[in-house]
């Protein structure tokens, strides 16, 4: 299937325009890209990867898992003043889905990715990170 222009980001002339204000607003507009760096670490634990979390073209990545064989994924929105969620479940065929829930507010990002593995408890891990400007 072909792509619509409001997928690819061009068919709202308005938008482009007037691009969100805020990092935490471009996540919710598909049209822009978002890029956040920080640390993704298992809960309880004090130290973990370098993660950058990538919000482009509908699509979220951490590549931080890219080693892993998590695959990208859409994600989705939602939005209350100045505050954005967002949720996206990204696989592996070796280590299962990681199921991610999160926070995007101002420059600052949160969120947990809990891996689901079959047979095995799930696993919750943190992302903490700012938005790249």
């Amino acid at each position: 299937m072909k792509p619509s222009a409001a997928d690819a980001g061009c068919g709202d002339h308005n938008r482009e325009r007037n691009p969100p204000s805020t990092p935490a607003h471009r996540a919710g507009h598909h049209g822009f890209a978002l890029i956040v760096e920080g640390v993704f670490l298992q809960r309880g634990k004090t130290s973990g990867d370098a993660a950058t979390v990538v919000f482009q073209g509908g699509r979220f990545r951490s590549q931080a898992c890219d080693r892993y064989g998590y695959s990208d994924a859409a994600y989705s929105t939602t939005t209350q003043g100045d505050y954005v969620t967002f949720e996206a479940q990204t696989e592996s065929t070796k280590y299962g889905r990681l199921l991610w829930k999160g926070v995007i507010h101002g420059d600052q990002f949160s969120a947990t990715a809990t891996m689901v593995r079959q047979g095995k408890p799930p696993v919750e891990n943190w992302v903490v990170a700012a938005t790249k400007q």
